[in-house]
C-alpha cells in the first residue's frame, strides 16, 4: 500500500469514526416530572419509545418530588441557571409560570423549530386552560384530570347498597357512608384533594364561580368569593359526616386512594388520574361514578374543571435542544400515544383524535366507567366562569383553603367562618401577586 493510499484509508477510517461520533452523540432533553408509581413507569415508557424512534435526541425523565416540590424545584432550578428543557407543572401554576418570564410558549417552540403543530387537536376545555387570550398554547397539555368517585362493589353488596349505583347526590352518598360504617367499615367516605374537589370543583359542578373576573382569566384583580351559601352549606354537610364518623379525614394530597384501595374506605373522591393505581393495587370489585352535586341546586350538574398539569418549555436552550423537545411533545400528541396514556392512566384524552380513537377501540365499552371523566368535562357547555382558572399564587391559596378547612375537621371553626378567613387571606395572596406582576 502506497503513503498517499494509506494516509486516504486512515483519513476516511477518522472520518468514518467521527461521523459515528456525533450519531451517538444524542441531544439529551432533561425531562423533570411528578409522576410516581403506575404513572412513573409510563412516563418513562413513554421517553424510552421516543428515544428509539428519534435517535438524534434523548429524553431523560426525572421524578422530581409531588407537584408543589417539583414547581419549587423547577424555579430554583432557573435562579441557578440549571433549569431542565421540559417542566412538568400542575394546573394552578399556570399564573405563576406565565410571570415567571423563565419559559418559552409552546406556539413559539414549534415556530421556531419548523414543526407543523395543529393547536385545534387539542380538547377546548383542556387547551383553553394553557391558551393565552389569543388562543395559542403557552404550555401542552400533558395529564389532565377530573375528580371522579371510586367505590367499592364488594363493600356495598356487603353493606345492602347496589354495587351498580354510585350515589349521584350528596345527600345519597352521605346515606350510603352511613350504611358503610354500619356494615363494619372503618371508613365510609374520604377525599383527596380537598381544596381543588370540594371548592374548586364543587363549585364548577354547580355553575358558580370560585372568583370573580370569571375566575381571574379577565383581570388580575379577581376577587375570590366560594364562601357562598351553596359552598357553606356543602363544607356544613361534610362536616355533620365528620362528627358522625362517616367522612374520614386523611390528608391534603392524594391520601385517601391508598386508603381506598387498600379496603377501609368504601367510597372516596380523587383525580381520575389514580384509576391507574387503584387498578393495580385494589383486591376487590370497584367502580367508577360522577362527581355527586347537591340536589337542592337546580343547575348542577355544570361542568368539571381540570387538574392535572401541563409541560413547559424553559429559556435558555440551544436550537437543537427546542427542536427535540417540539418533536417529543409532537410524538406525545399523536392520536394512538394519547389514547393509550389516556387509556392506561385514567386521564383525560387531551386531544379529540384520542377520544375518538378510543372510542373506535371499544374501549369504553370493555371498561365502563373510563369515559366519566370526559364525560364530566362535557357534560354542558362551560361557563365563562367555568372553564378554569388563572388566579395567581394558586398553590399557596390551596394551602390557606386546606388550613381553614382542616380547622372544620377539628371542631375548632365553623364552615361559614372558614371560608370567610379562606376567602381573606386568599384575597390578600391575589392583591401581593397583582402587585408582584405589574
Amino acid at each position: 500500500m502506497s503513503v498517499v493510499t494509506f494516509r486516504r484509508s486512515l483519513m476516511s477510517a477518522l472520518l468514518g469514526l467521527a461521523i459515528s461520533g456525533q450519531a451517538l452523540a444524542a441531544t439529551e432533553i432533561p425531562f423533570w416530572h411528578s409522576m410516581e408509581g403506575e404513572l412513573g413507569k409510563e412516563v418513562d415508557s413513554l421517553a424510552q419509545r421516543f428515544n428509539q424512534t428519534h435517535p438524534d435526541y434523548k429524553i431523560v425523565p426525572t421524578y422530581k418530588g409531588n407537584y408543589e416540590q417539583s414547581l419549587a424545584a423547577g424555579i430554583a432550578a432557573v435562579r441557578s441557571g440549571k433549569a431542565p428543557a421540559v417542566l412538568q407543572v400542575y394546573e394552578v401554576g399556570t399564573a405563576t409560570m406565565m410571570a415567571s418570564q423563565a419559559v418559552v410558549p409552546v406556539h413559539q417552540v414549534f415556530k421556531e423549530a419548523g414543526i407543523p403543530f395543529d393547536e385545534k387537536q387539542f380538547v377546548p376545555t383542556v387547551a383553553g386552560y394553557y391558551s393565552d387570550s389569543k388562543g395559542q398554547l403557552i404550555s401542552q397539555p400533558f395529564n389532565s384530570s377530573t375528580p371522579v368517585l371510586y367505590y367499592n362493589k364488594d363493600a356495598f353488596k356487603k353493606a345492602g347498597l347496589n354495587p351498580d349505583q354510585p350515589p349521584k347526590t350528596w345527600q345519597e352518598l352521605a346515606t350510603d357512608a352511613a350504611a358503610l360504617r354500619k356494615s363494619g367499615m372503618s371508613c365510609g367516605y374520604a377525599s383527596g384533594w380537598q381544596g381543588w374537589i370540594q371548592i374548586e370543583n364543587f363549585s364548577a359542578w354547580h355553575a358558580l364561580p370560585v372568583a370573580t373576573k370569571n375566575n381571574g382569566f379577565d383581570g388580575l384583580d379577581a376577587v375570590l368569593e366560594f364562601n357562598k351559601p351553596v359552598q357553606v352549606r356543602h363544607i356544613g354537610l361534610l362536616e355533620a359526616m365528620n362528627k358522625k364518623g362517616d367522612f374520614t379525614y386523611f390528608g391534603r394530597k392524594d391520601e385517601s386512594t391508598a386508603k381506598f384501595y387498600n379496603g377501609d374506605c368504601g367510597i372516596t373522591t380523587a383525580s381520575s388520574g389514580s384509576l391507574a393505581d387503584i387498578r393495580h393495587y385494589a383486591k376487590f370489585n370497584f367502580g367508577v361514578g360522577m362527581m355527586p352535586y347537591d340536589d337542592t341546586v337546580p343547575e348542577a350538574p355544570q361542568n368539571a374543571l381540570i387538574g392535572g398539569a401541563s409541560l413547559w418549555v424553559m429559556k435558555g436552550k440551544d436550537a437543537a435542544t427546542y427542536k427535540g423537545v417540539a418533536e417529543f411533545m409532537q410524538f406525545l400528541a399523536k392520536p394512538e400515544i394519547a389514547a393509550e396514556w389516556h387509556q392506561k392512566t385514567g386521564y383525560l384524552p387531551i386531544t379529540t383524535a384520542a377520544y375518538e380513537l378510543t372510542k373506535q377501540q371499544g374501549f369504553y365499552d370493555k371498561n365502563p366507567g373510563a369515559d366519566i371523566a370526559t364525560r364530566q368535562m362535557m357534560n354542558k357547555p362551560p361557563l365563562p366562569f367555568t372553564k378554569g382558572m388563572r388566579l395567581g399564587n394558586m398553590p399557596q391559596i390551596r394551602t390557606v383553603i386546606d388550613e381553614e378547612l382542616e380547622s372544620v375537621w377539628t371542631g375548632k371553626q365553623s364552615p361559614q367562618n372558614a371560608l370567610d378567613n379562606a376567602v381573606k387571606r386568599g384575597n390578600a395572596l391575589l392583591r401581593r401577586f397583582e402587585q408582584q406582576v405589574k
